[in-house]
């Protein structure tokens, strides 16, 4: 039986972590200020909590004070839409240490409540965002006082210069596949996957005739490239492919890809990062997109939000935005093997 986190010897064991995670909370909370930003909050329920068609969700109801109305609310997976409501409304530069929602995501580097960091910067694009990465590490090094982490073998110099590859330089790199050749003239929010499942099935991954092209994708990403990323210093992963892009515009001269980047520390994806999007009409086709998917996939789908629709359509100038897990970095800098290591209270 799994002992109770608030018995005195647990908190204990945790107590040197918690008081890390504390000095990591305020340094980083004072680096933001110190660059001008303002901290923000928005609410925790949402019409929409996210379109993401692989993330489970938390559903609840919004009742009037006399239980008539009853509307359906859910727990955020981010708090994405409403801060870029803030953008549209004149904010340039904001940041958020949010409580964040996901069902269905217990790991050691899951939980299914955890503290996101998310901020933006109107009139920036996605360079920027890794500049503030590399400082932001460097930030952690010195307020946790551990420069070298690890996790689970791979060691990583926090506070070092992050390499910037691209995803098509790093499937080269750890897979030997040709991803720009796999993706030939793809510009199709679901590209076909022959090119590229013959390539994985060449390097001895079992691909299924049943397999997206997204299936295959993953499949090279996390048996052959997600392990060596952030080894020896942090690992900036950036271009994806425009069918990965999420929220972020597309690169231009290159429509294949599109202008994302997530950021790696021993292995371990720490941030998820985009210029952004601000066509409202595109992001509209993206979410539908979504919105079929995971009807097809999980007999499941959530509202889109039309205020955030509306929101871009009123003019979201241009901007980056990212989501670092705070919880993953604190845990990176503890030394600790699971994020409950560094948590005041799980969710059990």
């Amino acid at each position: 039986m799994t002992e109770p986190w608030w018995t005195p010897e647990s908190l204990a064991r945790r107590l040197p972590n918690l008081e890390t995670r504390t000095r990591l909370l305020k340094a980083l909370r004072r680096r933001f200020e110190d660059w001008g930003f303002v901290e923000v909050e928005t609410p925790i329920l949402q019409v929409c909590p996210g379109m993401e068609a692989h993330l489970r969700v938390f559903e609840t109801m919004l009742e009037d004070a006399f239980g008539d109305a009853r509307n359906a609310r859910f727990l955020h997976t981010s708090p994405e839409f409403a801060m870029k409501k803030l953008l549209v409304a004149g904010l340039p530069k904001i940041f958020q240490f949010a409580r964040v929602f996901r069902n269905g995501e217990t790991s050691a580097t899951h939980h299914p409540e955890f503290t996101m960091l998310e901020w933006y910067r109107a009139g920036a694009d996605y360079a920027a965002l890794m500049d503030d990465c590399a400082a932001l590490l460097a930030e952690a090094a010195e307020a946790s006082g551990r420069r070298q982490v690890a996790f689970r073998g791979v060691s990583c110099a926090l506070d070092a210069e992050p390499e910037r590859l691209t995803v098509a330089a790093a499937f080269d790199r750890f897979a030997g596949i040709d991803l720009m050749g796999a993706l030939a003239d793809q510009d199709a929010a679901e590209p076909d996957p022959a090119a590229l499942a013959a390539e994985a099935r060449r390097i001895g991954i079992f691909v299924s005739p049943a397999d997206r092209w997204e299936d295959v994708f993953f499949k090279v990403m996390l048996d052959r490239v997600e392990p060596e990323l952030g080894r020896g210093r942090p690992t900036v992963l950036c271009d994806y492919p425009v069918c990965q892009a999420a929220l972020s515009r597309r690169k231009p001269g290159e429509p294949r890809l599109a202008e994302r980047f997530e950021l790696y520390v021993a292995g371990v994806e720490l941030a998820n990062g985009f210029s952004e999007l601000t066509d409202a009409a595109e992001q509209e086709r993206r979410f539908r997109a979504d919105a079929a998917l995971k009807r097809r996939l999980y007999a499941t789908e959530v509202p889109i939000d039309r205020d955030f629709l509306d929101a871009l359509a009123f003019g979201m100038p241009g901007s980056a935005g990212i989501a670092l897990g705070f919880d993953r970095l604190a845990m990176l800098c503890c030394g600790a093997e699971s994020l409950e290591a560094v948590l005041w209270a799980p969710v059990r």
